[in-house]
């Protein structure tokens, strides 16, 4: 799957991926510094450099591929 899908998610559903993406990686400081350097205080830019290195490392969104596609939010459990 190509990365250009993230510039046609909506806000919300790049944040549900990215936290979905976010619970399969080093949650460390050390683990996420790096993303903070791509986005440049741009919390969208943020999400797509996350949603990009899981696409990259698992071939699609969380959603669909790898070790987070069976992973349910709180949001989701209550209807949000």
């Amino acid at each position: 799957m190509s990365t250009d899908i993230l510039e046609t998610l909506d806000l919300r559903t790049m944040q549900k991926e990215c936290a979905r993406a976010l619970l399969t990686m080093d949650g460390t400081s050390h683990g996420i510094a790096h993303f903070n350097k791509q986005a440049r205080h741009n919390s969208q830019n943020w999400y797509k450099a996350v949603l990009r290195e899981y696409i990259e490392e698992h071939g699609g969104l969380p959603c669909d591929v790898g070790p987070a596609k069976n992973l349910v939010l709180f949001s989701e459990k209550i209807g949000l």
